[in-house]
């Protein structure tokens, strides 16, 4: 089984895409953390490595070919914002979270021990570097509701849910799926 699970930072999507990687016990691997991996790799700031990654298509590349390889495995959850968009009909399952800014960014906030302040400046640069670089290679717009719609297999705002809450739903429409392709 290859599902995907996908969202901005701050919805979620690293917890629960563990709790469900373990409900069904898939290996789990994050772009999310390669990328980070790298930024120190490279011996630079998160922030840093953003900018630098917006002159270097070859980043993005790198991690994509790496979600390709991975899910070629199979048993896998991935992690990543594009994964369903790289993966298409590879993955059975394929989910999106979604929350308002405020939510996201002070939970990431509170898990980072950082001001609120800053974590939203850092994350609205982010997003506008990623928004960007991901037109720009693949010609995806993450804001496109319609293309999300004909993606994903389950949207879900995190927003007033619990962990345990998300988990649930998507533990239920993944069932619902299986019955449905028998």
């Amino acid at each position: 089984m290859i599902i995907t699970i996908s969202g901005l930072h701050g919805t979620g999507k690293s917890t629960i895409g563990k709790k469900i990687a373990e409900i069904y016990n898939l290996r789990y691997y994050a772009t999310g953390e390669a990328f980070r991996e790298f930024a120190e790799e490279y011996k630079m700031s998160l922030a840093d490595f953003t900018s630098y990654a917006e002159k270097h298509p070859d980043i993005d590349i790198k991690l994509d070919k790496k979600i390709n390889a991975i899910a070629n495995e199979g048993n896998v959850l991935i992690d990543s914002q594009l994964s369903a968009y790289i993966l298409k009909d590879k993955a059975d399952f394929k989910i999106l979270l979604k929350c308002e800014l405020e939510t996201r960014v002070k939970r990431m906030s509170e898990r980072d021990n950082t001001l609120y302040k800053e974590k939203v400046d850092e994350t609205l640069r982010r997003e506008l570097s990623e928004a960007d670089r991901f037109k720009r290679l693949y010609n995806i717009n993450l804001k496109d509701e319609d293309k999300k719609k004909e993606i994903y297999d389950l949207i879900i705002d995190t927003k007033n849910l619990s962990i345990d809450d998300v988990v649930n739903q998507i533990v239920s429409e993944i069932k619902k799926t299986s019955k449905k392709a028998k």
